[in-house]
């Protein structure tokens, strides 16, 4: 079971980053109004998905300071 949850953020991880890289190559390019609702939509869903993984499936790892 941990493995899967390992799995499942770091493909969450990996999700975020690409959108990311959606969301910069439309900034680049630059070609009016689709490209800005594509970029913003990019952006929305990496905020999503940040946010999903925040709250739900990072925990603290317990290790307490010495």
């Amino acid at each position: 079971m941990q493995s899967l949850i390992r799995l499942l953020v770091v493909l969450a991880l990996l999700a975020i980053v690409i959108s990311l890289g959606s969301a910069l190559f439309h900034l680049a390019r630059g070609r009016g109004e689709t490209d800005s609702r594509k970029m913003a939509r990019a952006l929305t869903f990496r905020i999503g998905l940040s946010i999903a993984l925040y709250a739900g499936v990072i925990s603290p790892h317990g290790l307490q300071p010495h």
